[in-house]
């Protein structure tokens, strides 16, 4: 899932936001992708575990020896709360819990996450932000509790068969929506349908093929008569299945308001555009002054409304991270989810200040079907790519814009992935063996290169070297030739953080004779630009949904809507 990063007060770049569809798609220089989609369904349906994570390391090899993912480092997260705060908490895939909080003796909590955020219905949202107040509005069958354990929400109970290939979920009773309608297993069997079926559009329409489909290609989930159970039947037994139900696709949205919504058919989130819209959570929306302010107010129809102690949430829109830091330490706000880079040095041993894990890797995306690659091979854009990732300084970038340890990344797949067989992805076994190893904090760490500053001259001559494969020429003082020029469009969302590694990695290309522009846009804007392939290259960042390296491969599949990259488009 989407994710910002760490903020840094730099000068902002020009601003520019490309026009729709000015790519072309299917470039000649794009991999053919037909091998990977297959293996990817391949990897759902097998039941053999070490079979399975050997498929997985196979399809990792596919994607990154595309180029066209650069990772950067291995995620962690800030935020800063009022000492005055307890009971939030947050998890491994950036997911903010605020409905148990307290307060002192305020029922008021004033909070910033991020700016406008780009669509609120759980089962359309892809960013993290978006999360997290989904998590806030709407409740599933599951959730996550203070220790990150997948725990029951609105299941009262559930019963796995043998084979693992049915569930049986039996609901709380006299379960609400915020208008007090009844909420039934009915209402979960229209919801996913509706989240999987094409028309809707949804991002995240590939995590129900977990789900086995009936003739008519819906989802095999079924009602119970009184409404009270709910029966699901998979394609193949998924070890990750009730994290699936923690997650906000796969949380209930009201049919009524759903298909009430005007112009709903050609927008299907029409309905939960401004405030007032019914959900089933701690919290609904009750005022929302666009770019401005939001403010969530108690539901006391949520089946947890008594341990409820905030009785309103008050959110600061913005992705100013000086104004937000000026605002929290004017008192104006008790939790902030972003801070300006130069002051993180002053807060590291401040109780105020927190560094949480998160399973995510932060990398650079490049479309493969950029005019950038017109006249190139599929191998020659793949070298293309591979040399400019090469080029980048992520120890700079770890040290000086992120500061709170992160890991310089050199795979995809984040460090701390669970394998499915109780050991770790990202580690040399007996069964895979990473094509580079290296040192990083006297540990021997698995890769596609090495990203430390101490292959820097061993990178940058292997970078010149396929770049000159691909038909780029260079003096003898290793700079571009002026015969053969490359120069690129980077985009990126406004925050501060995302320009400050904007211009590190300018900075990097520069020094080659390589030319980036930086754009910049707004965030909401910035998201839907970036998903239609209107870009040369762009920031990117990924946490986990759940623990398994399935999370991180199958958005990659030429219809999965976080393709960004556009691969077999």
């Amino acid at each position: 899932m989407r994710k910002k990063i760490l903020a840094v007060v730099l000068a902002a770049a020009t601003a520019l936001a490309p026009a729709a569809g000015v790519f072309a798609k299917s470039s000649e220089a794009a991999p053919d992708w037909e091998a990977y989609d297959e293996l990817i369904s391949e990897i759902k349906t097998t039941t053999d575990f070490k079979e399975r994570e050997a498929l997985m390391h196979e399809a990792e090899d596919m994607l990154m020896d595309t180029g066209a993912i650069v990772p950067i480092y291995f995620y962690n997260d800030v935020y800063m709360q009022k000492e005055a705060v307890t009971g939030i908490y947050s998890n491994a895939y950036g997911f903010k819990y605020f409905m148990f909080a307290e307060n002192g003796d305020s029922d008021v909590l004033r909070l910033n996450l991020a700016s406008e955020p780009d669509k609120l219905d759980p089962a359309l949202n892809s960013s993290v932000d978006g999360a997290c107040l989904a998590v806030t509005a709407f409740s599933g069958l599951f959730a996550y509790d203070e220790e990150s354990n997948v725990v029951p929400e609105l299941a009262d109970s559930y019963e796995v068969s043998e084979d693992g290939l049915t569930y049986t979920f039996t609901l709380l009773p006299d379960l609400k929506w915020s208008d007090g309608s009844a909420l039934t297993a009915n209402d979960f069997v229209y919801s996913w349908n509706r989240a999987a079926a094409p028309e809707t559009g949804a991002d995240y329409f590939y995590m129900f093929d977990a789900i086995a489909k009936n003739e008519d290609g819906t989802l095999k989930v079924e009602a119970s008569e009184d409404g009270m159970t709910l029966t699901v039947t998979l394609a193949a037994p998924c070890a990750y299945f009730l994290d699936l139900c923690a997650f906000p696709a796969y949380y209930p949205v009201p049919q009524a308001s759903v298909e009430g919504a005007e112009g709903y058919q050609d927008n299907p989130g029409a309905w939960a555009l401004e405030a007032g819209f019914v959900s089933n959570g701690a919290y609904t929306l009750t005022s929302w002054k666009h770019n401005e302010s939001m403010v969530y107010t108690k539901n006391p129809n949520w089946h947890r409304a008594d341990e409820v102690k905030i009785e309103t949430l008050e959110f600061m829109l913005s992705n100013d991270d000086t104004a937000i830091y000026a605002a929290y330490n004017a008192d104006d706000l008790d939790f902030i989810d972003t801070v300006p880079t130069d002051e993180i040095q002053n807060l590291l041993d401040n109780p105020e200040f927190h560094i949480v894990d998160n399973l995510g890797t932060y990398y650079v995306s490049f479309n493969v079907n950029s005019p950038l690659f017109e006249g190139k091979t599929v191998e020659q854009a793949a070298d293309m790519r591979k040399a400019l990732s090469l080029l980048i300084d992520r120890d700079y970038i770890c040290e000086n814009i992120g500061q709170t340890g992160q890991q310089p990344a050199s795979t995809f797949i984040p460090a701390g992935m669970a394998d499915g067989q109780g050991g770790e992805f990202r580690v040399n076994d007996e069964d895979y063996t990473y094509p580079v190893t290296y040192t990083y904090n006297d540990e021997e760490i698995g890769g596609y290169f090495d990203p430390t500053y101490d292959a820097y001259d061993s990178n940058l001559e292997e970078a010149i070297a396929l770049l000159e494969e691909a038909g780029f020429e260079f003096t003898e003082d290793g700079v571009l030739s002026d015969e053969t020029p490359l120069s690129m469009n980077y985009i990126t969302n406004e925050t501060s953080g995302h320009v400050a590694i904007a211009e590190a990695l300018q900075q990097d290309f520069a020094a080659v004779g390589i030319d980036m522009t930086i754009e910049t846009t707004e965030w909401n804007v910035f998201l839907n630009e970036r998903k239609a392939g209107n870009f040369d290259i762009a920031r990117n960042g990924w946490l986990a949904d759940f623990n398994d390296p399935i999370n991180m491969l199958e958005m990659w599949t030429t219809d999965s809507g976080n393709n960004d990259v556009q691969f077999g488009r």
